[in-house]
């Protein structure tokens, strides 16, 4: 088979789900992951045949964009960062946002040495990159599920020496004592989604990612930031600071959540999107 052929029929078949321009993305993309090509090569090069051996790779992973799986599951990774991370069922697929928290955070860590502590890990993603960018540092990573501690300690099995700590704890159940702290920097991406905005979301994320690292009830969105900044004032160093993302429409009341447990500095900052997504805070 032509490449440009299964492009085309392809992108035609996925139209029942997306636009035509993210279905052609979507069909590009899963023939640069499984072929290597780029996504142009199918213009440049019409006459592109499909290898054999790779058109079977090629039709099972159309079937499960077709059932509606997220492109990265079907490929077993995403990019983050300028790194690639597994990624699978169990966890949440690291967003573009997502990476602007992790970077400002390195910073930090880079900046002061030492410690950081990353809540509601999931891929690892945030861990990962803090350890990898601040070399020399010590990053404790937890989370409460144990299948998605599998996946984020199979990071980068060859950076052993960079590894963080993966811990399997309830964050909502803030400990007396912790491992590694006191810390100099805290992340945490936790569920922030209200169980009212899934009528919003796209059927790729609502089938398939998580429900455990999404959502959280519309009669108590902001539990998780009452714990985080529970474990902000119990193990952050004095001066240590903490970023964490946040639901964009519920800005101002999370920054409350902060500035009652007694951090100072709470600052609401918004994204590449220009959308309300982070709070950064000190102790």
């Amino acid at each position: 088979m032509l490449l440009a052929q299964f492009i085309r029929e392809g992108t035609a078949a996925l139209g029942a789900l997306y636009d035509p321009r993210e279905a052609a993305g979507l069909v590009q993309r899963l023939c640069n992951g499984v072929l290597g090509v780029s996504s142009y090569a199918h213009i440049v090069e019409p006459s592109l045949e499909v290898p054999p051996c790779d058109l079977p790779r090629l039709q099972e992973g159309l079937a499960r964009l077709l059932a509606g799986e997220p492109l990265q599951y079907v490929l077993g990774y995403q990019e983050f960062c300028g790194r690639r991370f597994k990624v699978g069922p169990a966890v949440l697929i690291p967003r573009p946002e997502t990476e602007e928290l992790a970077a400002v955070a390195s910073v930090w860590l880079r900046q002061g040495g030492g410690r950081a502590l990353d809540l509601c890990t999931g891929s690892g993603c945030i861990a990962w990159t803090l350890a990898l960018d601040a070399p020399g540092s010590a990053v404790t990573a937890v989370d409460i599920s144990d299948a998605a501690l599998s996946i984020a300690r199979r990071q980068f099995d060859n950076s052993r020496e960079s590894q963080p700590c993966f811990i399997m704890a309830d964050v909502l159940k803030v400990p007396e004592e912790f491992p590694g702290a006191p810390f100099d920097v805290l992340t945490a991406n936790p569920p922030y989604i209200r169980e009212s905005e899934k009528q919003f979301m796209h059927r790729n994320v609502l089938e398939h990612e998580p429900e455990l690292a999404l959502f959280v009830p519309d009669a108590d969105p902001l539990l998780f930031y009452r714990a985080t900044a529970e474990w902000a004032r119990r193990f952050l160093k004095p001066e240590g600071r903490g970023i964490v993302e946040i639901n964009e429409q519920l800005g101002a009341e999370t920054a409350a959540v902060f500035e009652a447990a007694g951090l100072k500095e709470v600052t609401i900052l918004r994204d590449f999107r220009q959308k309300e997504r982070f709070i950064s805070f000190s102790k």
